[in-house]
């Protein structure tokens, strides 16, 4: 969550509360204990369905009222060799009685479901940790296929973890026999074998998956019903079973947050959600002009749903047509969007240079991913930063807002379009792979709070000329805002020229003059520099002396919950340090500068190679140090904690 609020050690073993109660058959005692956070990897090739056994984990957690994060991590592939390395598909979620800010560094429980899953994820594992097995996998060719020479669950080499052997193919079609489904038809509910046990060992709701299972399969209610009693199966095993003696209960998560009506919710449905609101809110019809691209593309999926909502998608032939598209949508009068992620970026420059140029809001929504090139679809990446600075040809200034959780993405969108709306201009809204596929507790706000985005399109002539004319300068600009008027296409009197060569100021007619060119040029960058952006917030505790501390963390993005999370350790750990978080890196906020010169070390995190610090270094002359990570995942919170520490003492 975002909440700021302190909250246990993360980073301790859960805590352990032994509970008896009558569970099982025939009144067995079985143990309930109670923790205070878990820490649950599903993983299994990626026709297991291992991130459909996750959602509904995390669906069934975040009714029950725990707070919660996830990570989801597949190939790129959309079907890579069955049960190979790079074949592995998993689900991390982290969910707790208490406010958390990531996914978890390190599992306490990995659901394996081949022996491909198992290697691929084991490194992850801590000691003592509890390693379920699907035993009906670990035969001579599978674990060939992973180089395993002899099976891991006889050689000894897991004696480190707590071992879970269960057959849970065998068992899901033992269970299944009575549908009359072939072998292959019923293992593929083993995944609902996994999900039911999992869910009796933590205590999780299971009505609503079961009223998922069967408005899933609602054209095929034998399968439909196959899966629900593999679900039940799983239930009942861990019920019946002497090898799980134990079953835990987390509490919900009821003090850390603001009374309301909370769902979990995605980065990329925050985002879509975010994009219709702020429709409605300037009342304007939205209109995004797409093409699929990996992580971006569940946002058109999306917003296709909402026509009801004035809502128009159009799924372009290509990464130029979609941003053309949407760039026409706005100079009808639009709140227009086109969404992509790195490649297709560099594919939009030229159009959003016009963006630039025509002075229209458009939102560029970068869901970034590794790079360069195809690079990573399915992994998390910030090194988009320096190409939305910069990525056009000429002096073609563009704001950027980037969403800090999957949640804020539902705040960062109408920030986004505020910014466009108000000042006439592309914006970039740079979220990441590990926001859009992520989840946490999002509380639905109340109409009210919403921003009002209205804007007054041009209905008349705005200017007089020496000779008492009235006519209409689609270039006169807004005193405060330096924004152009905008006039819809259609309107008497109003029309007006448009294109990519440069423009006399005022009138909007086209103009080679070098004075004009300049001063048009620094206008520009002015309107950008003058954007409004709340001053940057620090959080600072003093120590009993009053003394602040002496060493800043300063991170944009995804990567809030770790350095919030290894902040919190540092803290407790008895060290001071400060920490700030920027959503808005053009303009950056007014007083980052004065921010930036209180304290005598500046320590920024990013998932790139240092981007957000050469801005920093450039604007500011502050010695800011980096650390930086591009292997396709988020940082960890203990790895940081141990960085700001080394940096505290140094």
């Amino acid at each position: 969550m975002t909440s700021q609020v302190s909250s246990p050690a993360e980073q301790t073993d859960a805590a352990l509360v032994g509970e008896q109660r009558a569970s099982g058959n025939g009144g067995e005692a079985k143990e309930v204990r109670r923790l205070d956070r878990v820490i649950i990897r599903f993983a299994g090739d990626s026709g297991d369905g291992m991130q459909l056994t996750g959602d509904r984990f995390t669906s069934e957690t975040a009714s029950f009222g725990n707070d919660l994060s996830t990570l989801p991590n597949f190939p790129a592939e959309i079907r890579a060799p069955a049960g190979t390395l790079p074949g592995v598909s998993s689900f991390q979620l982290h969910f707790a009685d208490h406010d958390i800010l990531t996914p978890g560094d390190a599992p306490n429980v990995l659901v394996a479901m081949n022996p491909a899953a198992l290697k691929a994820n084991l490194a992850d594992v801590p000691r003592g940790a509890d390693i379920i097995v699907n035993t009906d996998e670990f035969t001579k060719r599978p674990m060939a296929k992973v180089g395993y020479a002899t099976s891991p669950l006889e050689d000894g080499s897991l004696e480190a973890y707590n071992v879970h052997p269960v057959p849970l193919t065998t068992l899901t079609i033992e269970a299944l026999k009575e549908f009359g489904l072939s072998r292959k038809e019923a293992e593929r509910s083993k995944n609902m074998f996994a999900l039911g046990l999992l869910s009796w060992m933590y205590h999780r709701p299971t009505e609503g998956t079961e009223k998922f299972l069967r408005a899933k399969f609602a054209k095929k209610p034998d399968i439909a019903e196959a899966n629900v009693t593999a679900f039940r199966a799983g239930w009942n095993f861990g019920e019946t079973t002497e090898d799980f003696a134990v079953s835990y209960e987390v509490a919900p998560a009821t003090k850390d947050f603001p009374t309301g009506t909370y769902r979990n919710i995605s980065g990329n449905l925050a985002l879509s959600y975010g994009l219709i609101a702020a429709g409605r809110q300037s009342d304007l019809p939205l209109y995004l002009g797409s093409y699929p691209i990996t992580p971006a593309s569940d946002i058109l999926h999306e917003l296709s749903k909402h026509k009801n909502f004035g809502v128009r998608t159009f799924q372009a032939e290509d990464e130029i047509a979609g941003i053309g598209a949407a760039l026409g949508a706005a100079f009808g009068g639009a709140l227009a969007v086109t969404t992509t992620s790195g490649p297709g970026v560099a594919l939009k420059s030229e159009t959003i240079g016009l963006a630039v140029s025509l002075e229209l809001p458009l939102l560029v929504v970068d869901i970034q991913r590794g790079g360069p090139s195809t690079g990573l679809p399915t992994k998390t990446e910030q090194a988009d930063l320096l190409q939305a600075m910069y990525g056009r040809n000429g002096e073609a200034p563009v704001p950027i807002v980037a969403p800090r959780t999957p949640a804020d993405c539902f705040d960062a969108a109408l920030d986004a379009a505020r910014i466009a709306l108000t000042y006439r201009t592309p914006v970039f809204l740079l979220s990441d792979g590990y926001l859009a596929n992520g989840s946490e507790p999002w509380r639905i706000p109340d109409v009210e709070e919403l921003p009002d985005l209205r804007v007054q399109f041009a209905s008349g002539t705005n200017h007089q000329l020496a000779d008492g004319t009235e006519v209409f300068w689609p270039y006169k600009r807004d005193e405060q805002t330096l924004a152009r008027p905008w006039a819809v296409p259609g309107t008497p009197g109003l029309e007006h020229r448009i294109g990519g060569i440069e423009k006399q100021d005022g009138t909007g007619n086209i103009s080679y003059d070098p004075a004009n060119h300049d001063f048009m040029v620094r206008t520009r960058q002015a309107k950008v520099d003058g954007i409004e952006v709340p001053d940057l917030e620090v959080d600072d505790p003093a120590d009993d002396s009053g003394r602040g501390a002496r060493t800043l963390a300063l991170g944009w993005g995804s990567t809030y919950g770790p350095i919030t999370a290894a902040v919190r350790r540092v803290r407790r750990a008895g060290e001071q340090i400060a920490q700030a978080h920027l959503r808005h890196l053009n303009p950056f906020p007014r007083n980052l500068g004065e921010v930036l010169a209180r304290y005598d070390k500046v320590i920024v995190p990013e998932m790139n190679l240092g981007q957000l610090t050469t801005l920093l270094r450039a604007k500011y002359l502050v010695d800011a140090h980096s650390h930086t990570q591009v292997s396709g995942m988020p940082f960890k919170a203990e790895q940081l904690a141990e960085v700001f520490k080394e940096a505290i003492n140094d």
